[in-house]
């Protein structure tokens, strides 16, 4: 991002929750056993032109998510008090660059800032470049979808008063980018009011710092999850794009190597991003990290003698140290020189384990016998 200075991002999360129903808030809900806002950390945390992310968060949630952060080994992230509103706890995260707070000293003043809803997890490197881009060019800008319903208003009585034109409005959703200094600007002026019921920092942008945000069209995925039911939505989101990453391991041996050729040929089709390496490449977290680079990656271990085992064990530990390995993937591991008359069966079992991602068989180590 050589045409940006600074960019950091401001996290909202210090919301109850209140819609979703239950005690625990959405945020901090499990979503394939790890808790929603760290998916969209991690979602940011891939992003390499980002430095800094600032979380904000309910007092009461700040030894949790510190826990979060410590098992998952979330990077760049810096935890800020939130306020009783979403644009005190978004104003509170905007001083964190320019003032000491309660968490932790203060840091170094963006020339852009994103902000994004912690519960939308789904958020893509390409929309977080359009909006901060935009945001550059224009001062402010923010995502948005068409309507999928009509919006009407109601009279006094209960009755129809009219309905806006569905195809000349938009939905405005999240991210939403800002020259720092509209931004800022905009939260000192701002009535009390605004702070305690307004929802909508690009009016802010507008109302009080004149600036007209240029609004960027955003994917289908940008939504967030409010009720109980979007977690089972993000639960089956996250599952697809999981199974479409797979990585092969393969022993320096003759058969195992020849095992893998003819399961790569035959996965190749079934699986958008695939790639196969060698055992020898994967000894330190060094090597690890530099094969992952961030990306969420299923692993296919193929072994053909039992002494193996030990270097799989191994290979296992290492994917799951905190910060290696994002959403701690299944490892299944391949145990018989016979598979290779079974591809195809082998293929189909591998195929399932990925779509079916049950919690259950996250981490273990699937012998394939004969």
């Amino acid at each position: 991002m050589a045409e940006m200075r600074r960019v950091s991002v401001v996290l909202p999360a210090g919301g109850t929750g209140e819609r979703l129903g239950g005690e625990t808030p959405k945020q901090y809900c499990p979503v394939l056993g790890r808790a929603l806002i760290s998916r969209t950390m991690e979602a940011m945390e891939r992003v390499s032109w980002i430095s800094d992310i600032v979380v904000v968060v309910a007092a009461e949630s700040v030894d949790l998510m510190k826990s979060i952060i410590h098992t998952y080994g979330h990077k760049r992230i810096t935890l800020v008090e939130g306020g009783v509103t979403r644009h005190r706890s978004i104003f509170n995260g905007l001083c964190a660059f320019l003032e000491d707070h309660s968490l932790g000293a203060a840091l170094q003043k963006p020339e852009v800032v994103i902000i994004h809803d912690a519960v939308r997890p789904f958020v893509e490197e390409d929309v977080l470049l359009q909006v901060a881009r935009s945001a550059k060019e224009h001062g402010a800008a923010g995502a948005v979808r068409p309507l999928v319903s009509t919006v009407i208003a109601s009279s006094s009585d209960g009755c129809l008063a009219h309905s806006l034109e569905r195809t000349k409005h938009r939905a405005s959703e999240m991210p939403q980018a800002f020259l720092f200094d509209v931004i800022y600007k905009a939260y000192l002026q701002c009535t009390d009011y605004d702070l305690d019921f307004g929802t909508e920092c690009l009016h802010l942008a507008l109302e009080y710092s004149k600036v007209r945000a240029k609004l960027v069209e955003g994917p289908p995925d940008l939504w967030k999850v409010t009720y109980k039911r979007d977690l089972y939505a993000a639960e089956s989101i996250i599952k697809e794009c999981l199974g479409k990453q797979l990585c092969l391991i393969t022993h320096n041996k003759e058969d195992a190597i020849q095992i893998g050729f003819l399961l790569h040929e035959t996965l190749k089709s079934q699986i958008k991003n695939l790639k196969a390496i060698s055992s020898s490449m994967c000894k330190t977290i060094q090597d690890l990290q530099s094969i992952l680079q961030g990306q969420c990656y299923n692993f296919v271990c193929i072994n053909v003698k039992e002494s193996d085992f030990e270097e799989t064990q191994k290979l296992t530990g290492l994917l799951q140290t905190p910060g290696v390995c994002p959403s701690y993937p299944s490892v299944v591991v391949s145990d018989d020189v016979q598979l290779q008359e079974n591809v195809q069966e082998a293929s189909a079992i591998i195929v399932a384990l990925l779509k079916d991602r049950n919690p259950v068989l996250t981490g273990q180590i699937l012998v394939a016998g004969k």
